[in-house]
């Protein structure tokens, strides 16, 4: 059985590549369930609606598709993953500040930002994890399959980073 999957790849390219010559490029590589965006030189984002077995599957064979297609793109971000309390508020159909607020009268048990601060930001996987534990809102586990497959492949790319050494202390530690 398959399910349609919708994800964010958002890529750094070369310069060089004129739109029309990488539209055409993304379209014969399998990429023609993307709507393309090139607001920024040297960016590509690639908005996809890909049919699959499996979140995994689809994000995997779109990046297939695009390496395919430029074999130079770097993967910038995979989404949806990283969000703020807007991001999470429009994608479970609350106000802003309704969301400011549970999550404020939740602190402790909500899922640790990534970053806290003015602006807090989170996996998006996780926090979808603690809406369906507590029943706040239904969530489309096609929503929770592909936020859990995004932050998947952004730590994948990320931890190839990271120090062993580093790694190996920070294990030893509580």
């Amino acid at each position: 059985m398959t399910t349609d999957y919708e994800f964010t790849l958002k890529f750094a390219i070369p310069e060089t590549i004129e739109p029309e010559q990488l539209e055409e490029r993304l379209f014969e590589a399998g990429c023609d369930d993307a709507i393309l965006g090139l607001g920024q030189t040297g960016r590509l984002v690639l908005n996809f609606t890909r049919e699959a077995s499996s979140a995994e599957a689809a994000l995997v064979s779109a990046l297939k598709d695009v390496r395919k297609a430029i074999p130079e793109a770097r993967l910038v971000e995979a989404g949806p993953d990283l969000v703020g309390i807007s991001d999470i508020a429009r994608l479970l159909d609350f106000s802003r500040q309704n969301m400011r607020k549970l999550v404020q009268t939740h602190l402790a048990s909500f899922p640790l930002p990534l970053h806290e601060g003015k602006s807090a930001i989170w996996h998006l996987a996780d926090v979808l994890e603690w809406f369906i534990q507590r029943k706040y809102r239904p969530v489309k586990d096609s929503l929770v399959q592909v936020a859990k497959a995004s932050m998947g492949v952004n730590l994948a790319r990320e931890s190839r980073r990271v120090n062993p050494e580093l790694e190996e202390l920070l294990q030893e530690t509580p």
